[in-house]
């Protein structure tokens, strides 16, 4: 298996699991990624995590020995593949965390780029090297890059192909946080600081936070009246404002 799946408590977590390549993405594991992203809609969990074998790299990139010698038609064919299996986390009906545990470069960052959050080891290296090799990255990165850290530093970083360690990647935005100690351990601590909360209203919240980004102000504010709306209908809203005035830690059911 290319992608071990498992369960560990409310989480699922899958693992790119090819440890002597620094997890390099080829064919078979972006396969069976899109399998682990079905797998983890079939169970009970409340966030996806997502990490690599080893703490040397969460992913180095492509496997460079199956980018060659393809066809104009079959390099965009797999663009377009790996655009849309790395679009399914936008619209995931969980979040996704990024366990970024050592290396992440290429179409590596772009899968970590595509998560709700990513979380980096201290010793983690972050990166678009494509330019390097004449040519440009093509899962996502220059699209998503700029959306979280702006465009002229997203331009720099593409363009120079220069990688930032994790102190930097924190301090411009393009992680979340920096993990000490087990890096597992400490992305469900994470993640427990929202899955506490109701579901519904979590996807509603990711929702009209995402879609602020490719729409007027005008337009977004009717989003967020249309999202908050549907909000106020669920069952989780009662008892969350109940439990409110009663002075009671809420008991969300998810609907």
């Amino acid at each position: 298996m290319l992608i071990e799946r498992r369960l560990v408590d409310e989480f699922a977590v899958l693992t790119l699991n090819r440890p002597e390549v620094l997890n390099a993405l080829n064919s078979f594991l972006l396969g069976e990624l899109g399998e682990g992203f079905d797998w983890a809609v079939t169970t009970k969990a409340r966030a996806l995590l997502i990490t690599g074998a080893g703490d040397r790299a969460f992913c180095a990139g492509a496997d460079i020995a199956e980018l060659r010698g393809r066809t104009p038609p079959r390099i965009k064919h797999d663009s377009e593949k790996g655009q849309q299996l790395f679009r399914r986390l936008d619209r995931y009906p969980i979040a996704s965390v990024a366990i970024i545990n050592g290396y992440a470069f290429g179409g590596g960052l772009e899968l970590a780029l595509a998560c709700t959050f990513r979380l980096a080891t201290p010793n983690a290296k972050m990166g678009l090297p494509e330019i390097k090799l004449g040519v440009i990255p093509g899962y996502g990165g220059t699209q998503r890059l700029p959306r979280l850290i702006g465009e002229a530093r997203a331009l720099e970083l593409v363009m120079t192909a220069r990688a930032v360690d994790a102190d930097e990647a924190l301090r411009i935005g393009l992680i979340h946080r920096l993990l000490a100690g087990d890096p597992l351990a400490g992305a469900m601590a994470f993640a427990r600081e929202f899955t506490r909360y109701s579901l519904p209203a979590l996807a509603f919240a990711r929702e009209a936070v995402q879609r602020a980004l490719t729409t007027t102000l005008d337009e977004g504010l009717r989003i967020e009246a249309d999202l908050s709306t549907l909000s106020f209908q669920m069952h989780d809203a009662a008892e969350g404002t109940t439990a409110f005035l009663e002075k009671r830690p809420p008991r969300f059911e998810d609907r």
